[in-house]
């Protein structure tokens, strides 16, 4: 009798010695890994957004039961209890990327959310808050968008710096257009190189990249080559499967075992959250399964 496809396994890592981790595939792309690996320097997250409809808490007490210690992209009214729960808030939202700082008419808003996320911070802990360029506008040259960005992110920078915060700005692909978060067509800050530009003329200790490995696969490839360029710039890092924004398994390209050993080779110990839209039938031991695939 042939064999089913299964789902990930809910295995459940610990903080035991092991070789590193041996990876097998299931015939529905999934990955099974011989877990039981040591705590990785790198701090792991969790998405919320992706993982709706899940509740909110749901999803922060299975988190903790695998070994995440945070999560993000939930609602500023859940941080509370999950801190009571003894996890973190890795990143806090802003102003998202639709309207951001490349048009003059959104910097009071953008500063504004900047500034209201960086008090969010510092109340709860969380060490980033997030922004963007926003999207490319009619009659707002390259050159133009470029000052604009910095101009208002110089404006906001001094209160983070005071406050202890960082501002991560995230690139995204402008590529793929089969889901409105799987790609992101008309994103002004697309192109990594573009983004790192940015950050150098803020010129702000406060100011770091976003380094989101599934779009800087889209987007440009040869990721490992491109975080080591960018190392001393990356605040905060990101997950998924290419293509399709799935899980980090068989399905898609990404080799994410030597991406997560050469992001722990840079000496960056800061968060590196979970973003995968899950697509097996249980999403819990998804993201037990890439717990272990990054715990490197």
């Amino acid at each position: 009798m042939p064999t089913q496809p299964q789902p990930p396994s809910r295995t459940r890592p610990n903080s035991k010695t092991r070789p590193p981790s041996r990876t097998t595939g299931n015939a529905d792309g999934s990955q099974v890994i011989d877990s039981d690996q040591p705590n990785g320097s790198i701090r792991q997250s969790i998405m919320g957004w992706c993982f709706k409809p899940m509740p909110v808490m749901t999803l922060a007490a299975e988190a903790k039961k695998i070994g995440y210690v945070a999560l993000e992209g939930v609602g500023a009214e859940n941080y509370p209890a999950i801190k009571e729960m003894g996890l973190e808030i890795s990143l806090v939202g802003s102003h998202g990327f639709q309207k951001g700082p490349l048009d003059p008419a959104n910097h009071k808003a953008v500063e504004e959310s900047l500034r209201k996320g960086i008090d969010l911070a510092v109340k709860y802990g969380a060490p980033s808050v997030i922004t963007f360029t926003g999207m490319q506008t009619p009659g707002i040259t390259d050159e133009a968008a470029f000052q604009n960005c910095v101009d208002c992110w110089k404006r906001v920078t001094p209160y983070a710096e005071q406050q202890g915060i960082q501002i991560v700005l995230e690139h995204l692909n402008s590529v793929d257009d089969s889901h409105p978060m799987k790609g992101h067509p008309g994103y002004w800050g697309d192109d990594i190189h573009r983004c790192v530009d940015l950050i150098r003329a803020v010129d702000s200790p406060a100011m770091k990249l976003l380094f989101d490995i599934y779009h800087v696969q889209i987007m440009h490839g040869d990721v490992i080559r491109h975080l080591r360029r960018y190392h001393e710039f990356v605040g905060h890092y990101h997950t998924a499967g290419n293509p399709g924004r799935g899980e980090l398994d068989f399905n898609q390209e990404i080799n994410y075992p030597p991406i997560i050993r050469a992001i722990r080779e840079t000496g960056y110990t800061g968060y590196l959250a979970q973003e995968f839209i899950p697509t097996h039938p249980d999403p819990i031991a998804s993201l037990s399964q890439a717990f272990t695939l990054c715990n490197t």
